[in-house]
């Protein structure tokens, strides 16, 4: 997989990266706080943002300052297995639950009949690039019983339901700025949430706790030149996410089987998924396999299996050399 960087961007990188040898600080300086300040500016939810060296560390930072240790936090099987075990390191029991064929997310009905007494937290995973399309239905509900909603945004750069940005509807959100994601820093994350004291325990967490040392936290930091290229990757979002929805909506045309978005969903499209139809060209699945196949835990979760059987996404990523085809070019490329 490619990562195009056009020489105006990279340009622009190597002076800030000027900026950060200038100030003579190479982490906790002011390029941190720059990235933080236009990620939370490019949410417009209002949210803290807390950036960490790796999203699957946010999402740890999140399930401890809910407090799950020694119990139970809900998860779906169809999610990469850091989902799982993030909740394991926080010390609870991962409850794996099944997904809806129509979103590939956290099936509402069947979250429901997982809460016990002993539920801490449920954790969300937004899938492709969309918002799980039962966000308000979960979040609503989870907050009348008062269990911390936590969702794992590692594909949703750009997603919106509503106005609503990923990682605004519970306690706080993670994302990811790996390698392949649609803002791709190489390493690194984003803690997101409207919590002020979220926002204070995770900044603490992500230091080791000090000076205090209170919380009980560890080095998650992210350094001055990632925050610089994650200012750099930010500004090149909107081009991005453009470049992407162009083109799923010639996969709209060529592609009935397919994730079908409700209206006032705005997907970033990390990923554009299709039923049945398998293309000639592929960029993997989203999740294979699922988690409680990993785990082995003989759990009967009929269509996160489905799901993992029945699903393909033909190629989105930025850069990919077959987006300027049209319809019918794009028909014969990836239909057998």
């Amino acid at each position: 997989m490619k990562i195009p960087m056009e020489k105006t961007s990279r340009q622009r990188y190597y002076g800030l990266l000027d900026e950060v040898f200038d100030s003579n600080f190479w982490s906790e300086g002011a390029m941190v706080d720059r990235f933080e300040t236009e990620f939370a500016q490019s949410l417009g939810n209002n949210c803290h943002t807390l950036a960490m060296s790796n999203g699957g560390l946010g999402l740890l930072a999140l399930l401890e300052a809910a407090g799950v240790a020694g119990g139970e936090v809900i998860v779906p099987s169809n999610t990469f297995m850091a989902t799982a075990l993030a909740v394991q390191r926080a010390g609870a029991r991962p409850v794996l639950a099944d997904c809806n064929r129509n979103d590939l997310c956290l099936c509402f009905e069947d979250m429901k009949k997982r809460i016990t007494p002993n539920t801490k937290a449920v954790v969300v995973v937004h899938i492709g690039g969309h918002i799980a399309f039962q966000i308000n239905e979960i979040a609503e509900y989870l907050a009348e019983k008062n269990i911390p909603l936590i969702e794992d945004c590692a594909h949703a750069h750009g997603a919106t339901y509503h106005g609503t940005s990923a990682g605004c509807y519970g306690l706080g959100g993670a994302y990811s700025f790996y390698a392949t994601k649609t803002m791709p820093l190489g390493e690194g994350g984003m803690v997101v949430t409207k919590s002020e004291s979220v926002a204070r325990y995770v900044a603490k967490w992500r230091n080791y706790g000090k000076f205090e040392y209170e919380i009980p936290g560890f080095n998650a930091r992210m350094n001055e030149f990632t925050a610089a290229l994650g200012l750099v990757q930010l500004e090149r979002l909107p081009g991005i996410l453009q470049w992407k929805r162009d083109l799923a909506a010639k996969y709209d045309q060529v592609f009935k089987n397919r994730v079908h978005m409700p209206e006032g969903m705005i997907s970033g499209y990390y990923k554009y998924i299709v039923f049945q139809d398998e293309p000639l060209e592929q960029t993997g699945k989203v999740f294979d396999p699922p988690c409680h196949q990993i785990m082995n835990t003989r759990d009967g979760l009929p269509n996160t299996d489905w799901v993992s059987a029945n699903h393909y996404c033909p190629p989105i990523y930025h850069g990919w050399d077959g987006a300027d085809l049209s319809v019918d070019d794009l028909r014969k490329r990836l239909l057998p």
